[in-house]
């Protein structure tokens, strides 16, 4: 009976010690996204894309993989952020442009690394320590046009980085760098109690404005984007005649 007991009491704590592990083996610790202009993460997860981005509109924040990629998706799971062949929105900018990131889950930082169109571009050094949950970095001298900017946040403890695509319009087209773009001819009042609608204003979601006769409520941050150009599923949202 002794060496029964003692037997089942040695196989109880060879299975804890099994299972042990297992449970507090520690989750991931560091996540974030650029939130404006927005990534084509934050589209996915704002819904603000006009197809089916999958599994990422749940997670922006989790575009994981091992250092060194030039993809959207840095090769992870996430491969539909690769994929160039779809409508993804661009915000259309100046040659100075502000990257905010949202950090869920601050994580020792080597540098921030922005390339346009596959070419290194800016470098920004964090120095290995921990990084503000609002960190922003601003680039100048952007180049006018379509662009995507390919943004690059590396871990300095482990081999990961996390990786967003920001696809932008500089200036109104052509070549090297520009000043935000000017503003229209302003709309005749009218009835309108908004405020007209301007090509270089920046709206948060909310915000109305007055345009071509007709009052627009914003959907989400925007800025060049023309109300009556929106359509159903853009940005701005038609509140009919002032």
């Amino acid at each position: 009976m002794r060496r029964l007991r003692a037997a089942l009491l040695a196989a109880v704590l060879g299975a804890t010690a099994i299972i042990a592990p297992v449970v507090v083996a520690p989750s991931a610790s560091a996540h974030g996204w650029i939130t404006s202009p927005p990534s084509r993460q934050d589209h996915c997860a704002k819904g603000t894309t006009s197809f089916d981005c999958g599994s990422i509109r749940y997670e922006p924040q989790s575009v994981e993989a091992a250092k060194g990629s030039m993809q959207c998706s840095g090769g992870s799971g996430f491969s539909i952020l690769d994929d160039a062949s779809k409508p993804w929105p661009r915000t259309q900018v100046g040659s100075s442009v502000t990257f905010q990131w949202r950090l869920t889950a601050a994580h020792n930082t080597s540098t921030w690394e922005y390339f346009v169109d596959g070419v290194l571009f800016k470098t920004f050094s964090q120095g290995g320590a921990q990084p503000p949950s609002d960190i922003s970095h601003t680039l100048t001298g952007l180049p006018q046009g379509n662009h995507t900017i390919l943004a690059r946040w590396n871990v300095s403890n482990t081999p990961m980085a996390f990786y967003n695509c920001v696809d932008l319009t500089i200036g109104t087209g052509g070549g090297g760098p520009t000043d935000p773009p000017t503003d229209p001819p302003t709309d005749p009042p009218g009835d309108c109690t908004a405020p007209v609608w301007s090509t270089s204003g920046v709206y948060l979601g909310g915000a109305r404005v007055s345009h071509g006769g007709k009052t627009y409520e914003a959907k989400w941050w925007t800025t060049g984007e023309n109300p009556a150009q929106s359509g159903q599923w853009g940005v701005w949202k038609d509140l009919g005649a002032c």
